[in-house]
């Protein structure tokens, strides 16, 4: 008698944790763990020997870098966060460039004209669409609650089949704060960190991947393009970062630049918590550069789809006592 397949699914027993279905952003970009695992895979298919990588940048970036022995080189920025391309890219490097904050499309498309091996390194830009033959990633947690996962578009896979990762030791922090709140789960917080480092490449957990179907993306890059629009109508003139906004554009912060180091200190104080981009860029820069100035003084006010224009006002009420 031949065996019915289908019984070996399991039915019945507790119920899981339910999530709306729908479809992922990027459904047909490969899908891996992380997001300096995406770059470790380009580097592994593409067989560079070096690698150009901007001053301001996180330095999960140099974990591939450094595992595969590849040399590497920073390059400058200008005020325009554009890059300072003053050398030549030998045939055998590839230049990794930031969209910086999801405003930089504009100038990743003209990059794309001008240079042979670029890399995009979308995980500020996660609404900005991989432009074709274009080397592209993304990473999800910055935008979206979820531990861990990356989308990739490259033009050819690596022959070895992935194994697939697993999230679910990595989701505490995800539950806590809805229980206690971010101040909580702070500690898990910066566990999951540590415990992203160091991994091989490994497919998108099944877990992570659920929660990417489940997101409302229309919705959560409409919230964050309104709250971006309404936070520069007032700051544009305070913000000694100049930038264009491209339109159908939501940017993971508002980067508000002031000469001021002390300002992310004294929001933190008010309970409105802003990261510093990025903490390893003081050990690469003198102070004089423009990106330890960056790294001092530039403050990513949040923005994102929990916040509604209320919370905007209020945070831009705290920030002008201390303009």
């Amino acid at each position: 008698m031949q065996k019915n397949k289908a019984a070996l699914k399991s039915i019945g027993g507790y119920l899981e944790l339910e999530l709306p279905h729908g479809n992922e952003y990027y459904p047909n970009l490969i899908h891996l763990n992380t997001g300096r695992n995406a770059l470790e895979y380009i580097l592994r298919q593409k067989g560079y020997t070096k690698i150009y990588i901007p001053y301001f940048t996180c330095e999960s970036l140099l974990e591939p870098i450094t595992k595969m022995g590849i040399k590497h080189q920073f390059y400058s920025i200008d005020k325009h966060l554009d890059p300072e391309i003053n050398f030549e890219i030998e045939p055998d490097a590839c230049f990794l460039y930031t969209n910086y904050f999801g405003l930089k499309q504009e100038k990743i498309i003209e990059l794309s004209y001008k240079v042979t091996n670029l890399i995009v390194d979308n995980s500020q830009a996660f609404f900005s669409e991989p432009i074709p033959g274009v080397d592209t990633f993304y990473s999800c947690r910055k935008f979206f609650g979820v531990s861990d996962g990356a989308y990739l578009q490259i033009k050819r896979k690596l022959p070895k089949k992935l194994p697939v990762d697993s999230s679910s030791h990595r989701f505490s922090h995800l539950i806590k704060s809805i229980d206690f709140g971010i101040e909580a789960a702070y500690t898990d917080y910066k566990e999951n960190n540590m415990d992203l480092e160091n991994n091989e490449i490994r497919a998108m957990s099944m877990l992570t991947q659920k929660i990417l179907t489940s997101i409302d993306y229309d919705e959560c890059a409409k919230i964050r393009e309104r709250n971006f629009h309404f936070l520069h109508k007032h700051l544009q003139e305070y913000n000694l970062l100049k930038f264009d906004v491209p339109e159908n554009c939501a940017p993971m912060v508002y980067p508000f630049l002031n000469d001021d180091s002390h300002l992310k200190v004294h929001l933190i104080q008010k309970k409105i918590f802003v990261a510093t981009y990025w903490p390893n860029v003081f050990k690469w820069t003198k102070k004089g550069m423009f990106e330890n100035h960056l790294a001092r003084c530039l403050v990513p006010l949040p923005i994102d789809q929990r916040y509604n224009l209320q919370d905007m006002f209020y945070m831009l009420n705290i920030l002008r006592l201390f303009l």
